[in-house]
């Protein structure tokens, strides 16, 4: 069976240079964005009770832009003017840049990491004396808590927001040749819009060690897997493998 339509389970790029419009125009196939999974944030009152006081702490270690946003919306809901000499530190150079919605970015002081967070621990490492604040959702990596209990730091996790589910109704009688996630609360999602979903011919793509093992626990057939050395990007898998099923 060719492949013709794709549904991302993500919003659609924010921009026009992005690799999944390159994928549509080479291989003449529809793509579609879609959340399945969307963030909102906790109320004030939510990190009191978590005995949270945003004014204990000299850094903060930021792994998202959702950790960005919310930090700094509920800096201002509890009237707390984070200092000029509060330290940043950023798991990514796209999660530094997008500080910069928040503070000048030259005159602050900001560590940024390569990619992912083990890269980021080189950098905390050097700064033990500091104490961290984690901002983060109810749904973290436990590998994340654990890298900084190793180093026997002072910090606290506070979470800032959530990961909610998605109404997607709507996509009850549609149908796509290829479902593509990126992490197990999308696969949740599916299931949790759709208790009686059958796979049948749709193409499973996963991103991610985490999201695999959450699609084969739902007794979903993986068809299109990444990164891997040949595919390192969803991209990448998705044409690799519509080159080769649609050439037959």
């Amino acid at each position: 069976m060719k492949i013709k339509t794709i549904l991302v389970s993500q919003p659609a790029p924010s921009t026009k240079q992005s690799p999944y419009f390159d994928l549509s125009d080479k291989q003449k196939v529809k793509i579609d964005f879609r959340s399945f999974i969307h963030v909102e944030g906790v109320p004030a009152r939510e990190v009191r009770n978590q005995k949270i006081d945003f004014s204990n702490f000299t850094a903060v270690i930021f792994t998202s832009r959702n950790a960005i946003d919310n930090y700094f919306r509920l800096a201002e809901e509890m009237r707390f003017v984070v200092p000029d000499d509060m330290k940043y530190f950023c798991q990514s150079e796209a999660v530094a840049y997008y500080l910069q919605k928040y503070v000048v970015y030259r005159k602050r002081k900001i560590y940024v990491g390569q990619r992912t967070f083990d890269d980021l621990i080189k950098l905390i490492k050097k700064h033990k004396t500091e104490i961290f604040l984690l901002p983060c959702s109810d749904k973290l990596k436990t590998a994340v808590p654990e890298s900084l209990a190793q180093l026997e730091l002072k910090w606290e996790r506070a979470i800032l927001y959530r990961t909610v589910i998605s109404d997607l109704s709507d996509l009850k009688n549609v149908y796509y040749d290829v479902l593509v996630f990126f992490s197990p609360s999308g696969i949740e999602s599916l299931f949790e819009n759709f208790p009686d979903f059958e796979q049948n011919d749709t193409k499973i793509a996963v991103f991610g060690n985490t999201t695999i093992k959450a699609a084969e626990n739902k007794g979903l057939r993986i068809d299109i897997k990444a990164p891997s050395e040949k595919t390192p990007s969803m991209t990448m898998a998705l044409e690799h493998y519509i080159k080769n099923v649609n050439k037959r």
